[in-house]
């Protein structure tokens, strides 16, 4: 019997308001683990049309130059002149940051370390891609990433930097049969006439990123659907962090615990729990235990050990889930104080999360599979 269903997922250009906030909070996380790598940061960013707003709890011994960074990055993302509205080099700044709670420091100042907050966190692993990723969320980056390296490089020199892209695919039995919708709005300067807009962006990124057999006839294709983006970025809409959890993960095909990622170091298991669950998730993907894995996990603040754990293999376990569980349990530790050692997240390496997805950058170190022989080796015990 056929079986029919839909994948959507969504990605937003480095510009985007929510996106920008993102970037801002991991650079300055950066800065303070490249400085102090035991730092304890928690920022949060807000943009707006009159400026840029951070805001959290640092305890570090590093010194930085805040402001420096914040204005550095909101340059990179390209709001580098007064005609966007937005104009890093000289947009106004508040800082509201203090020392972090001494009493979310006791959870953390023990032999064992503890988690820094309450929460649940989620990693998924599909064998749907070389990336372990579902199909329609690695479209939707590679859209956006193509809208940045169009406009970086200026062969689309009408385009700016807020943009996001959608699109959702159609499968039957597990196998992409088309794409019903592929959605674009892109920022852009007033010159450029809406008709050659949808022209060259039909043809310089969705031809060139979606293989042709997926778009048919009965494709929708949507870019710039109200016809004008001329006012875009912060001067047209707030950005906050976190606001961008489906686009930082797996799309719609995973659920989220809820806790966004960028601005907390690695004693925050919000991020570090959610890195290593997806790297237990891609081990266990490619071991071929199972073509697609969801596992859960929870933490109490001041506690190593979770207080929760679940998988679910959707039906498509080649072995007992109770198996999986086991071989989880043998070679995965997931207190904190492990997970920050074996993925080494004590460096400076999260801006380049914060930009397009927290996952399927070989880079990463969640990423790599360097337990994949184990997990094989037990596999028949």
């Amino acid at each position: 019997m056929e079986k029919f269903y839909y994948s959507t997922s969504e990605s937003v250009t480095i510009g985007h308001p929510d996106k920008l906030c993102d970037q801002i909070a991991d650079a300055i996380l950066d800065a303070y683990i490249k400085e102090d790598p035991h730092s304890h940061v928690a920022i949060e960013v807000a943009v707006h049309f009159a400026g840029v707003i951070v805001m959290g709890e640092i305890s570090s011994q590093a010194e930085i130059e805040m402001e420096d960074i914040v204005r550095n990055t909101i340059i990179e993302a390209g709001y580098d002149r007064d005609e966007l509205g937005f104009n890093g080099h000289h947009c106004p700044i508040q800082f509201f940051v203090h020392q972090q709670s001494a009493d979310i420091l006791l959870g953390l100042d023990q032999q064992d370390l503890g988690a820094g907050d309450q929460g649940v966190m989620v990693g998924y692993a599909t064998n749907e891609t070389e990336e372990g990723l579902p199909l329609s969320f690695i479209f939707a980056h590679q859209m956006t990433e193509k809208l940045e390296d169009l406009r970086k490089r200026e062969i689309l020199p009408f385009l700016r930097p807020d943009g996001k892209a959608q699109i959702t695919l159609l499968y039957c039995n597990h196998v992409p049969i088309r794409a019903t919708s592929i959605i674009i709005a892109c920022q852009h300067d007033e010159s450029v006439s809406t008709q050659e807009l949808r022209k060259r962006i039909e043809e310089e990124v969705i031809q060139s990123v979606i293989p042709k057999n997926l778009i048919t006839e009965e494709t929708e294709i949507l870019i710039n659907a109200t016809g004008r983006f001329v006012l875009g970025g912060p001067i047209a809409d707030s950005g906050l962090t976190g606001r961008k959890l489906m686009v930082d993960t797996y799309g719609c095909s995973a659920h989220h615990g809820g806790g966004s990622f960028s601005g907390k170091d690695c004693t925050k298991v919000d991020r570090t729990a959610s890195y290593y669950a997806r790297y237990v998730a891609k081990h266990i993907v490619k071991s071929g235990l199972a073509d697609k894995i969801e596992i859960q996990v929870s933490y109490a603040i001041g506690q190593a050990h979770p207080t929760s754990f679940n998988i679910d293999t959707f039906g498509t376990n080649h072995v007992p889930e109770e198996k999986i569980k086991e071989i989880i349990h043998s070679c995965f530790d997931f207190r904190p104080a492990n997970m920050i050692q074996e993925l080494q997240l004590e460096r400076p390496i999260y801006l380049a999360t914060s930009r397009h997805g927290h996952f399927g950058n070989i880079e990463f170190t969640w990423e790599k599979l360097n337990k994949l022989e184990t997990v094989k080796s037990l596999i028949s015990h």
